[in-house]
């Protein structure tokens, strides 16, 4: 190929290092020739941990059907990272960070998480979206009521304004934000427990309702309509005088929430080095990559969102509005998880 980098003038030649022992032919060539000569630079291919940069290997996931293409938002393609909701400003971050060597190296991807993480702390909006949905019924307030409160957009941008969240009698939760029996150290809701709904008010749990099977169907609460906004007028003693609430939670109101699907991605790998097997790399795959959760709910003002637009759900983390998505139903990808929580999971397994 050093005939056609000439003629394009090219004048820099990058490949990686197994193109090192073909450099003295590569120059020879080019002197005989007496024409312009480009240089030839080796660097060592980029190896994230919990994934194949191999492109024979990526396209037998392909082809078998392991991936759904290559813009699967597993794949670490540059279609298939967009998907997922990988920014240019990540990508090249994370390229400055890791810089060229020559020598042989795996990156861990924990450091490609953290400049998307960085990025995205920044610039993407903060939004509330309910997962898990558990049902919770208001008792003390109005039922033809809805109030709209103020929700900051974006506290690391004050130029990002707020916008209105509408609050109703009926609201979903996480399920994971209610007990019936907490462990000492659960602080949010649980049965005869105060806590703060974000940007709205302060909810006891008064009263649990389950079905035939025992599970919990609905929580009812009442709520203190001079907490407007979150803050904590009066109550019992505290060094502020003011009532100690110890969690915060996020929620939507059920009667304006806009139904969607969340796809959450995690590695595609369950091994750091998938490739220390060799070609068996392939039963090293994480069963668990992907989850789907096709009724999630969220707030109105994502009602007519656009493929490739990101967020912050709060409490979650960010996610990318997919090309699936239609305008009865939005479908979002997770970009990545607040933490690194993978971390955590690996010392459980």
């Amino acid at each position: 190929h050093c005939i056609s980098d000439s003629i394009e003038s090219i004048t820099h030649s990058l490949c990686t290092l197994e193109f090192e022992d073909h450099r003295p032919l590569y120059d020879w060539f080019l002197d005989e020739l007496n024409v312009f000569h480009p240089q030839q630079i080796e660097f060592a291919r980029l190896n994230l941990s919990y994934m194949v940069m191999s492109k024979r290997k990526l396209l037998m996931l392909v082809h078998d059907g392991d991936v759904k293409g290559w813009d699967d938002p597993r794949m670490p393609t540059i279609s298939g990272l967009r998907r997922r909701g990988y920014t240019p400003v990540s990508i090249r971050n994370f390229c400055d960070r890791i810089g060229v060597a020559k020598a042989e190296s795996t990156v861990d991807i924990a450091m490609l998480e953290f400049c998307i993480r960085e990025d995205l702390n920044k610039h993407a909006p903060r939004v509330m979206a309910v997962l898990n949905p558990l049902k919770v019924v208001i008792t003390n307030y109005p039922d033809d009521k809805a109030d709209e409160l103020d929700a900051i957009n974006n506290p690391e941008d004050p130029n990002a304004g707020t916008r209105k969240v509408p609050f109703s009698k009926v609201l979903y939760i996480e399920r994971d934000d209610f007990m019936e029996d907490p462990p000492k150290k659960f602080f949010r809701l649980a049965p005869g427990r105060e806590v703060r709904l974000r940007y709205a008010y302060f909810v006891t749990c008064i009263d649990i309702v389950k079905d035939s099977n025992g599970e919990i169907t609905e929580i009812h609460c009442t709520y203190d309509p001079e907490t407007r906004g979150g803050n904590a007028p009066d109550g019992p003693a505290c060094r502020t005088g003011r009532r100690k609430v110890k969690a915060t939670i996020h929620w939507v109101s059920a009667e304006h929430a806009v139904e969607g699907e969340v796809r959450l991605y995690n590695h595609l790998f369950i091994k750091e080095n998938p490739e220390a097997g060799g070609d068996d790399f392939k039963s090293n795959m994480n069963p668990d990559s992907l989850e789907v959760l096709p009724a999630c709910y969220m707030e109105p003002s994502l009602k007519d969102v656009q493929p490739g637009s990101r967020y912050q759900f709060e409490r979650l983390g960010y996610f990318c509005v997919d090309p699936d998505s239609t305008a009865e139903k939005p479908v979002f990808n997770r970009t990545v998880t607040l933490r690194d929580t993978w971390a955590k999971l690996q010392k459980k397994m």
